[in-house]
């Protein structure tokens, strides 16, 4: 597989992103027992522990609380587009205060002795009033809560100020982003290879649309898309379909009990699971209002890009799931036709190349490490299963080993190849490489001749690497 990337972009005198990564980087590192084998169990969250007056940890909470709720946003909007909103404002707010980093929107100013936890709790509540209108009402109550905390002043007063100003301005800036855009129907062309509608529901395809919404960092959606899946000839096809086929079926003897248990477990919406873990990395480590601002911006809005790119790539290149090739076997001798063939977990209703578990949980498992590093202790909870008198709780030590079990669950829950998962490996992590790299937080501008974001003196396609020199030489340090 192949991520395609402009030059490398030339010196620049503002610091990159990716310092605020390596400044992070000296919080330490915890390590813990490895994981232990889980038994079967449903649906995970991470354990809930109290955001002890940290402001950004608490509003990331509220919009998570809400996008769970029942029909809390039209269908056709993909929450990770709300959450970027909503750390971009909060991240405005605060540094419009500190001037410790360049703001993502339109110039905003503030005095240096205003608070940056009303900014940061204003900012946050604005966005959300403005995106869930049915929710004003506890989230009222929540900024209440907030601002009671904080004395009465003219601090108080200039910090809900600029934190309202920051909201308006984000907001305006996403007005025209495409995301309210009517989804374009979807038609199968009926050819072997080509995405249709799964059982048992057959549900209408979702997001044909967010492949074109403009992205918060990227120029385009496109523009780290993967290379085109093997053909359906190719042994590497075969071999992909077959691996699923053996391991991923609702009844088979070939999945370990832990491999079930993972299935079940990653189930839900891979971002949840990476808001929520970025919530106890955040507390473990200790993260300031200043430090939590800027991690939840460049992570929420890697993860939105990364949500874009995965719909252009799935609709670009419209290939089935494993169900429906499994049973119509067409195109390779080497796949034998099953047509009672089920997988464990629901298929999504969208095409199967790139993997988005794979895809969202790298991003967001690099973006994470390039903060803390790699060693971050967290758990995933499950509620307590039939016939089981208490959840069943799984500790993790490695944000990077966690987000390889994210996308190889889909493989063990028969929903995605190993090719999906390989695909959206490579695409979340050039995306998060890319995000680190840049010389700010800045909305791109696909339109401009010199391929710049503003005030930027980096290319807006920065080359895909690694690391740096300097965050090498902080992991090699042990920081």
């Amino acid at each position: 597989m192949r991520i395609c990337a402009l030059p490398e972009p030339g010196r620049t005198q503002r610091r990159p992103v990716l310092a605020l990564a390596v400044a992070f980087l000296t919080l330490g590192a915890e390590h813990a027992a490895p994981a232990a084998h889980a038994a079967p169990l449903a649906t995970a969250h991470v354990v809930a522990r109290p955001a002890q007056g940290n402001v950004v940890i608490e509003w990331n909470r509220t919009l998570l609380d809400i996008v769970r709720s029942p029909h809390a946003e039209p269908t056709t909007v993909h929450p990770t587009r709300n959450f970027a909103i909503m750390s971009a404002a909060v991240y405005d707010a605060v540094n419009a205060i500190s001037r410790a980093r360049p703001l993502y929107g339109p110039s905003l100013t503030a005095p240096r002795d205003a608070s940056r936890p009303a900014a940061a709790a204003a900012a946050a509540h604005d966005t959300l009033t403005a995106l869930y209108p049915a929710h004003k009402a506890d989230l009222d109550r929540r900024l209440s809560s907030d601002l009671a905390g904080i004395p009465e002043g003219r601090a108080k007063q200039e910090g809900i100020k600029v934190g309202a100003q920051a909201a308006r301005a984000i907001i305006a800036l996403r007005a025209h982003d495409g995301s309210d855009a009517t989804p374009p129907p979807y038609s199968t062309t009926g050819k072997p290879g080509d995405y249709r509608s799964t059982p048992p529901a057959f549900k209408t395809p979702e997001f044909t649309h967010w492949g074109k919404v403009t992205p918060f960092l990227l120029r385009t959606g496109h523009q780290f898309r993967p290379t085109a899946p093997p053909p359906l000839a190719s042994s590497a096809y075969a071999d992909a379909i077959n691996e699923v086929k053996a391991i991923g079926a609702a009844r088979i003897t070939t999945r370990t009990a832990e491999q079930t248990t993972l299935a079940k477990l990653w189930s839900g919406p891979a971002q949840n699971y990476w808001y929520d873990i970025a919530q106890q990395v955040a507390l473990a480590r200790h993260s300031d209002l200043d430090q939590s601002a800027d991690m939840f911006a460049l992570l929420n809005l890697t993860v939105a890009d990364a949500t874009i790119a995965i719909y252009d790539a799935k609709y670009t290149y419209r290939f089935w799931r494993p169900i429906t090739a499994i049973r119509l076997a067409a195109g390779n001798p080497r796949v034998k036709r099953d047509p009672a063939w089920t997988p464990l977990v629901v298929t999504p209703p969208d095409p199967s190349y790139p993997g988005m578990h794979s895809d969202i949980s790298t991003a967001a498992a690099t973006v994470l490490a390039g903060f803390y590093g790699d060693r971050n202790t967290f758990t995933l909870t499950s509620p307590a299963a039939t016939g089981s008198p208490r959840p069943y709780t799984k500790p993790y030590t490695s944000l990077n080993a966690t987000a390889t079990e994210a996308g190889l669950s889909r493989v063990w829950g028969g929903v995605h190849t190993r090719l999906d998962h390989k695909s959206g490996n490579e695409l979340g992590a050039a995306i998060a490489r890319y995000a680190l790299r840049q010389s700010k937080l800045a909305p791109a501008v696909p339109s401009s001749p010199t391929g710049k974001t503003p005030g930027s003196a980096s290319p807006a396609g920065a080359t895909v690497a690694v690391a740096n020199a300097t965050v090498a030489r902080a992991l090699g340090h042990g920081r």
